[in-house]
């Protein structure tokens, strides 16, 4: 119990000089616990949004489709199998037709995806049920940010044009029945929804489907023509995003850590060097080195420890108003990102990103204050109780 009682009072003893450095380290802990918390809320929020009113429990895509390939688009329907047209009859699985088309909004002409769907799915979680059995012209949905870009309305006709499965163009009035709000943007720009067997019959594609999405817990299943699309897929560039941004922001981690941890260790250098006769005198007394080695170590420890004390004071008030109210975007900034983040972001804390952080942040200060420490032991106790050091 010695080392510990003379660690403590050494630590205590040098007053200011603890204190700054454990508040610099502390920035480290708040600051790494905040980051990561915030890109693991990010990460949650855009994944479940995207599950909820995308990707639900995985896609089948039909034939060679490709969502950042243009090209593949008229080409990709195919019928939908058997055993998954039972589940869409039911609505326990909503698939979807794409066919590009272009819109003529106010005189102006602006390309657009028709995308058909089962209004009576119950798949994704948007209010395609608006779409049931409005009379009169071909009811459509439109996000905000399409709804913002065409300056469409509410109540307002649009005609669409579209080439059907032989190739001849088409075109027919689309009556906008609702503008919806969502996150995710690959389900709202450039975009209009309308009745699955609208579509299909507006372009000779009875019974086909581009993607059918699964409900969650569902297992793939192998069918001709027809390939399965996982979340590892779906939800890729949400996690790359993540992933970025993290590494990204982990420099500013290794910064705040450094300052903290070169300070620790200048101090150590300069704590052993003017107490250099008490390190003579304990080992004179009989104390072995590897005891007086391990006190100094023992005060870096306990500084981490008092560190992580000083963060929480200031740190905890912090992170619980940030789990409130978030972190507010600039107005349009979430849009930039072409992903599905909301206008704030909300961290999610979790016990084991802080025990992790302390932990690393523990064994970093302890090494740091073992490293000076290494001179005590080609240290002779006559030497240093003259004050010298050999």
């Amino acid at each position: 119990m010695i080392i510990p009682k003379l660690a403590f009072r050494n630590l205590i003893g040098n007053g200011t000089k603890t204190w700054l450095n454990a508040l610099v380290l502390s920035f480290s802990f708040v600051a790494i616990i905040w980051g990561q918390s915030l890109f693991e809320g990010m990460d949650k929020e855009m994944s479940k949004v995207t599950i909820d009113q995308e990707a639900g429990g995985g896609q089948y895509w039909a034939g060679a489709f490709d969502p950042f390939d243009p090209m593949t688009i008229d080409d990709a329907p195919k019928t939908i199998p058997a055993e998954l047209a039972v589940e869409t009859s039911s609505g326990r699985a909503a698939p979807i037709l794409i066919v590009s088309g272009t819109i003529y909004p106010k005189g102006r002409m602006v390309p657009a995806l028709l995308k058909g769907v089962d209004p009576d799915q119950a798949v994704l979680k948007l209010p395609f049920d608006r779409l049931r059995g409005a009379a009169g012209d071909i009811p459509g949905l439109i996000g905000a940010r399409m709804a913002k870009n065409t300056g469409l309305s509410k109540g307002d006709t649009v005609t669409v044009r579209w080439r059907d499965a032989s190739g001849t163009f088409d075109a027919a009035d689309i009556e906008i029945v609702e503008i919806f709000q969502t996150q995710v943007q690959t389900v709202d720009v450039g975009q209009i929804w309308i009745p699955l067997k609208a579509l299909q019959g507006m372009t000779g594609r009875t019974g086909k489907a581009t993607i059918v999405t699964m409900p969650a817990g569902t297992a793939p299943r192998t069918y001709p023509e027809w390939s399965f699309q996982g979340h590892d897929v779906l939800l890729k560039d949400i996690k790359n995003f993540v992933q970025a941004k993290s590494v990204g922001f982990s420099i500013f981690y290794l910064t705040l850590m450094a300052m903290a941890l070169l300070a620790i260790f200048n101090t150590q250098i300069l704590s052993i060097w003017h107490r250099r006769r008490e390190i003579g005198t304990l080992i004179a007394l009989g104390m072995p080195r590897g005891r007086v080695i391990r006190l100094f170590t023992l005060e870096g420890t306990m500084l981490s420890l008092l560190a992580a004390a000083v963060g929480a004071v200031y740190g905890l008030p912090l992170l619980i108003y940030m789990a409130k109210h978030g972190w507010v975007l600039p107005a349009g900034q979430a849009d930039s990102f072409g992903l599905a983040l909301n206008q704030a972001l909300y961290p999610a804390y979790s016990a084991g990103l802080v025990i992790v952080t302390i932990l690393i942040v523990l064994a970093a200060t302890t090494v740091v204050s073992f490293l000076p420490t290494r001179k005590i032991v080609t240290l002779k106790p006559t030497d240093a109780l003259k004050g010298k050091w050999s």
